[in-house]
């Protein structure tokens, strides 16, 4: 039987996808970056949509390509290592990292500025109502299509056009020269600062929510899977490259209204008052609350769904467990879980685009399983060392690693181990029991 989505599912499902995406990060980090790579925009901004935009894209397709779940993506890994590493990434993107920070960012830019004298208690109360909603939504599992795809993302694509149109036709100042790394190697830092948005890690989770909502719709052979989840995959990188472009030309044209700020949500927030005045603050309140609402739905949903079947414990208990979590952690403050989450995401980020390239030469190595584990290893040996620099440790010893100095020393290490696998094939053995 031919299994088909009409084309308006087909767009839900790429503006879920888009909706899950665009939260905290993709909101508060562009602007700051465009205003300190300044006449450097371009280059720093195709460094940031590659791994901002690129990989998450690139990373759903292989999941498409690997049959559309975890287990299919690394069934070359022993069970444990691929159960180990998957906790880790849910851990980060759900109760550790993302999900808190989309409360906080939240707060901070849509609650916060409307509060005379805010205080602890306010982001308390804040956190508890918010992750109470998100929660609420992602109760009912299978109406996520609906809900989000239908509802809430058009809402929140309205708000971003009427932001970005204005932002391109009445730029609120030039560009100044770029500063720090941005004047020396803006492609490099931007590609860096990319990993913040956390991205890559969400859509190696969120392309299996995105494969749940089509077996909802009745979405079950392969083929069809594969075919509509690259569609949703381009519908949303496509969104969020608009929305990047869109927030680094307003950072690299914001010195005149908001610099020495070292907040990137400060920058958003001056220039939209800017823009449309007491009013802005308003505009912007809706779609920075519409964008964290929305990705906090997806990442408590996700991490919820992966828990459950890996406990005795249901869907909706992991809901309110995830949701409690984040609740929590979101009051440790904005600036100090972003100071938590980097040398992590240095470590583990390396790791995930590792097993992505896998996935797309799979086929041509001789010894797939041995692959995976030498050259996820490797990645994940080079790229901790790279962690331990961004939380202070002192590596120096290893300054002679090639991009070493960058924060990419596991790169080469990585590619090196990659190439050499097309040269390790099985052993006679193994044959003769294949052959068998």
């Amino acid at each position: 039987m031919k299994q088909s989505l009409k084309l308006t599912d087909i767009i839900a499902l790429g503006f879920m996808l888009f909706a899950f995406f665009l939260g905290a990060g993709n909101i508060i980090f562009p602007p700051l970056a465009g205003q300190l790579a300044g006449e450097n925009l371009i280059p720093a901004m195709s460094g940031f949509l590659l791994t901002a935009v690129g990989l998450p894209l690139v990373t759903i397709i292989a999941i498409a390509v690997a049959g559309g779940t975890w287990g299919h993506l690394t069934k070359d890994l022993p069970k444990q290592a691929a159960t180990i590493m998957a906790v880790l990434i849910f851990i980060i993107i759900g109760p550790a990292f993302a999900a808190p920070r989309t409360g906080l960012v939240a707060y901070e830019m849509a609650v916060k500025p409307f509060i005379i004298d805010a205080a602890q208690i306010d982001l308390t109360i804040f956190s508890i109502i918010f992750f109470a909603i998100a929660m609420g939504f992602a109760w009912t599992q299978g109406k996520l299509i609906d809900v989000i795809g239908k509802v809430l993302t058009p809402a929140l694509f309205v708000g971003l056009i009427i932001l970005a149109v204005a932002v391109f036709t009445n730029p609120q100042g030039a560009m100044i020269a770029a500063q720090g790394d941005y004047l020396t190697q803006p492609l490099t830092k931007g590609f860096l600062e990319g990993y913040n948005t956390m991205d890559t890690f969400g859509s190696l989770m969120f392309g299996m929510l995105i494969v749940d909502a089509m077996r909802s719709k009745g979405v079950t052979e392969r083929a069809a899977v594969t075919k509509y989840l690259i569609s949703a995959a381009c519908i949303a990188a496509a969104g969020l490259a608009f929305v990047y472009i869109s927030l680094f030309y307003l950072g690299a044209t914001s010195a005149a209204v908001a610099s020495g700020v070292d907040n990137g949500g400060v920058v958003l927030s001056l220039y939209v008052q800017a823009l449309f005045g007491p009013s802005g603050q308003i505009v912007l309140s809706v779609i920075v609350m519409l964008a964290c609402l929305t990705t906090a739905i997806g990442l408590i949903s996700a991490c919820s769904d992966y828990f459950s079947s890996l406990t005795p414990l249901s869907y909706k208990k992991w809901v309110i467990i995830n949701g409690v979590a984040c609740a929590i952690v979101a009051n440790v403050g904005l600036a100090q879980l972003i100071s938590l989450s980097v040398p992590v995401l240095f470590a583990l980020y390396p790791v995930a685009i590792a097993l992505v390239a896998l996935t797309f030469i799979r086929k041509k190595l001789p010894n797939p399983q041995m692959a995976y584990r030498v050259v996820i290893l490797v990645s994940l040996m080079f790229a901790m060392i790279d962690g331990a620099k961004v939380a202070g440790v002192d590596v120096s010893a290893l300054n002679m690693l090639p991009l070493f100095d960058i924060g990419m020393g596991w790169l080469l290490p990585t590619v090196t181990a990659m190439v050499c696998m097309f040269f390790v094939g099985k052993s006679q053995q193994e044959e003769l029991v294949e052959v068998a």
